[in-house]
């Protein structure tokens, strides 16, 4: 369907870890992302000129708690809190206090059908003064969230019909690998069939392959768990390297 808002890019992801310290080290030192700012059990990282792109949070039990969504403007934000009201979504504003907080202009939340998973809208985020540095890896951008949903089809029907994604490449009934209008990379969001709803994995790309070699030898001499490559995705021809982060 036509939406009456367009998407800028996919903003950030937030996650709850068990314990933050050890999360941060990993994310910091072993990824490479940038420590911004940290208080009241929650840290803010980032690989971009934005405040943030990734988000930890103390908690009990680790997992994704929600994906940011950076539409063109505060215009397309109040257009798709009307487009989801509408809807019957029961869309939610982000209170002032913690919109400032996360240094994002007036949005509001929605939760994905299928999957118990919550998206953040908003039409503007704090750039920072001082450029993004790459330190032990050439990180690009915040490339792409995947998850596991148990409905898997309602998921992927609300997303197409009702959230404005297209589908870019699928594996039938297992896997729609989606992008958000207008945005140009291949996917920026992916679903799979699951039994449960769960994270499947945060990519952030890089722009230098040595970089992905250098990373299985960094994940490795630091104990981590490689769960996957190095090797190549047949379909787009990148090449990729997953790992376990602490949780």
């Amino acid at each position: 369907m036509s939406l009456p808002f367009r998407y800028r890019k996919l903003g950030y992801a937030a996650l709850t870890v068990t314990d933050l310290a050890r999360s941060l080290h990993f994310y910091r030192d072993l990824l490479g992302l940038e420590l911004v700012e940290q208080r009241d059990g929650i840290a803010f990282l980032r690989c971009s000129r934005d405040h943030h792109n990734l988000v930890l949070h103390q908690g009990p039990a680790p997992g994704l708690k929600r994906v940011g969504w950076e539409l063109e403007s505060q215009v397309d934000a109040d257009k798709a809190f009307a487009h989801f009201e509408a809807l019957g979504l029961a869309p939610r504003r982000v209170d002032k206090a913690e919109a400032q907080a996360l240094r994002q202009g007036p949005g509001f939340r929605v939760r994905l059908p299928g999957a118990g998973l919550e998206f953040d809208f908003y039409g503007s985020t704090t750039v920072m003064a001082r450029p993004w540095t790459p330190t032990v890896a050439k990180i690009a951008r915040l490339g792409h969230v995947v998850i596991g949903s148990a409905d898997f089809a309602a998921t992927k029907t609300a997303l197409l019909r009702d959230f404005g994604f297209a589908e870019s490449d699928f594996v039938e009934d297992r896997f729609s690998f989606m992008r958000c209008f207008p945005n140009p990379f291949h996917h920026t969001f992916a679903v799979g069939a699951s039994s449960g709803n769960h994270l499947h994995h945060v990519n952030f790309m890089v722009t230098d392959i040595d970089d992905v070699g250098r990373a299985w030898h960094r994940m490795t001499k630091a104990g981590v768990k490689i769960a996957f490559g190095i090797g190549r995705h047949p379909p787009s021809g990148s090449v990729f390297l997953y790992f376990f982060d602490p949780d």
